[in-house]
């Protein structure tokens, strides 16, 4: 009778830990791997993912978050548009681009707005955009941050390569070019900015974007926000939510609890000590997450796409499609 007492109670044992390890197998299976694209170069872009994954955020909101590294930002944008990726963080005009050559995307909402974007320069008798007319500015032509300064530009009625000659660089080299005195200014974005902030006190900031953009529009603007893929969605109808729910927690980690973001900037990201920090406090880095179904944040981005058209950047504006419904 002892005997088949014992092996009852063994049988009921290991059938718990079946059922128990079933089951955690179907919670797991029950969280969607949502794969993101990220850069290994040291701007924040990483940093959002990697604080994230730091604080749990993305299984504290039912997913796994996958974060796939890229050495650019032509890989980083590829390889969302053939769906190697699920999500990105990206420029809404750049976002604009691809959707109308088809890639099936859906901006879900805000993100970092143009405050991140500078121009800087060496001699203090340029003070404003106006004052580089006949001059030269470093600046990557190939990024969202040069169609917004063009806009600005011609609000201004100043002819971004005519009155100003444009030198084609990324931000480091942009950096390197404004160092060793070859052109007049540079255009960067955080964290580069701060870095320069810290280690060239005698160079001083000649273009805010978010300040601009105002200027102009009446809105701060956004440098990038959140996108998903629409397959993606269609598998995943609550991922969109989940994501944001996320992105919310990580922003507040930046704005609320930055010394913790700075450490893990620092232990992840390769970025000095001290930079998220100098960045926040600044007031150039302004990590906003609301959805797109915000009035406010769908207009404005309307309007950031409307104009990159009236700017000759594109044929076409997106239609309505390209944000989550």
């Amino acid at each position: 009778m002892l005997k088949l007492s014992r092996r009852c109670v063994t049988t009921l044992v290991a059938a718990a830990a079946i059922a128990f390890s079933s089951a955690a197998t179907v919670q797991a299976q029950d969280k969607p791997t949502i794969r993101v694209s990220s850069l290994t170069l040291p701007v924040f872009n990483p940093l959002v993912w990697n604080i994230m994954k730091a604080r749990g955020f993305d299984t504290k909101h039912g997913f796994v978050l996958d974060a796939k590294a890229y050495p650019s930002i032509s890989a980083f944008y590829a390889a969302f548009a053939t769906g190697e990726t699920d999500v990105l963080i990206g420029g809404p005009t750049v976002l604009q681009k691809l959707y109308n050559e088809g890639v099936p995307l859906r901006i879900i909402g805000s993100g970092f707005t143009l405050g991140d974007l500078v121009i800087f320069a060496k001699d203090k008798s340029i003070k404003s955009l106006a004052d580089l007319k006949g001059k030269q500015l470093a600046i990557d032509m190939g990024g969202s941050q040069f169609q917004v300064v063009k806009i600005y530009a011609n609000a201004k009625g100043i002819d971004l390569g005519k009155d100003i000659t444009v030198v084609n660089a990324n931000f480091a080299v942009a950096r390197a070019q404004l160092e060793a005195s070859r052109v007049d200014a540079a255009l960067v974005i955080e964290p580069l900015a701060s870095i320069i902030a810290k280690q060239r006190p005698d160079w001083h900031v000649i273009f805010n974007g978010a300040e601009g953009w105002k200027e102009i529009t009446g809105d701060a603007g956004w440098e990038i926000v959140p996108a998903m893929r629409a397959d993606f969605i269609a598998k995943h109808p609550n991922a969109p939510k989940m994501l944001l729910a996320a992105l919310a927690d990580t922003a507040a980690v930046m704005h609320k609890e930055t010394a913790a973001g700075d450490k893990i900037a620092t232990e992840t990201t390769k970025l000095p000590p001290g930079i998220l920090q100098t960045a926040i406090d600044s007031g150039r880095l302004q990590f906003i997450i609301k959805p797109v179904s915000d009035p406010e944040v769908k207009k404005s981005l309307r309007d950031m796409m409307d104009r990159a058209v009236k700017a000759g950047f594109y044929d076409k504006a997106a239609d309505d499609k390209i944000f989550l419904q």
